[in-house]
């Protein structure tokens, strides 16, 4: 059983001022009008004068306010990390090369260790993780703008050596540098649209492996959302050939407990495929909230991060972020529409 979740288990973490239940619930006193966190310090209450909440604003509609004992610490705390690691990645982001861990806790006047912490707590990487992510993302403007040649862009991006950087530039690209930098051009892609019991679907095959699922109600509409992907690649559809592996993702679709035995070319930020990652791994009738996957990847407070990335995912069903509902069990958004999502949880559910 979940911890807190019965008037029981509420009471003793309030008791024992559990500061680990933060987040889990509120407790309200009646006499006074004031709702608290688990961990506050403030004089115990009566257990008879308490009511629990699942969240603040349950306890603020039902006439509470905030206790600002308990609420005012923990979040000028939090300021105080923000402000700090906004400072941290201004300070990598002006660097050639990057400082270390070292060098960015002396110029902070924190520990490498306690700054490496915070650091990924509040962005979802490393600093060197982070480092690397935004010299890819200078080397993509260097190359999308056409005004330096490739080995320019590599160097003045911050690479030290052309070799260093070809070693992973399909992993950080998704392409060749040459065909990045024309917008695709060179770089083929084959697709092909179909029908689904979810409506329209179109799946698309790079060299790598399955680049895109597109789930909608209008075809046109998919491929004008795979040309905008690829503005510049070569499309090719309608092979034969192409037409039995869109038959095998389609039963997939249908069945997703059945697994998809295919590799897939996922290409996107440091911490999306993190978090994409920490998706494929939730089985097929299993559900997740969107702070469990951020716990999941070491970085419980990049909820929000978390939810930007599961609607950056172009691959449907196989990056299986329709199994992310809220805390509460809700449904909330997804790309494909929140019908289609409770179609495919219904449809695992009855196969799991």
């Amino acid at each position: 059983m979940t911890p807190y979740t019965t008037p029981e288990q509420r009471w003793q973490a309030v008791e024992t001022r559990d500061s680990a239940a933060t987040g889990h619930f509120v407790y309200a006193v009646r006499t006074t009008g004031i709702y608290c966190h688990p961990g506050c310090k403030a004089r115990l209450a009566k257990r008879s004068n308490v009511d629990f909440y699942a969240t603040p604003a349950a306890a603020e509609a039902a006439g509470y306010r905030a206790c600002k004992r308990c609420t005012a610490a923990p979040q000028a705390s939090a300021a105080r990390h923000s402000q700090l690691i906004t400072r941290a990645c201004r300070l990598i982001e002006a660097s050639d090369p990057a400082p270390s861990l070292d060098q960015l806790g002396a110029q902070l006047a924190i520990s490498p260790f306690h700054l490496h912490r915070l650091f990924k707590a509040e962005t979802g990487l490393t600093p060197k993780a982070y480092a690397s992510a935004f010299r890819a993302q200078r080397l993509r403007a260097h190359l999308e703008s056409g005004q330096r040649s490739v080995t320019e862009a590599i160097y003045d991006a911050g690479y030290n050596s052309n070799s260093r950087f070809y070693e992973s530039a399909d992993q950080r690209l998704g392409m060749r540098p040459r065909q990045y930098r024309a917008g695709g051009a060179g770089a083929t892609i084959h697709f092909a649209l179909g029908q689904c019991s979810l409506g329209a679907i179109l799946v698309a095959q790079s060299e790598k492996g399955i680049c895109a699922i597109l789930l909608g109600d209008d075809p046109e509409a998919l491929l004008h959302d795979l040309q905008d992907q690829f503005p510049k690649a070569r499309l090719i559809g309608g092979d034969s050939a192409y037409e039995r592996l869109v038959a095998e993702v389609v039963g997939f679709v249908e069945a997703p407990a059945l697994g998809l035995a295919l590799p897939l070319d996922v290409q996107g930020t440091a911490f999306q495929e993190r978090v994409w990652q920490a998706l494929r791994e939730v089985p097929a009738g299993s559900r997740v909230s969107y702070t469990d996957i951020a716990e999941r990847i070491g970085a419980p407070k990049a909820v929000r991060a978390v939810a930007m990335a599961c609607a950056a995912n172009h691959i449907a069903v196989a990056i299986p972020c329709h199994r992310v509902v809220r805390r509460d069990g809700d449904l909330s958004g997804y790309r494909w529409g929140v019908e289609r999502k409770q179609q495919l949880l219904k449809r695992e559910t009855a196969l799991s």
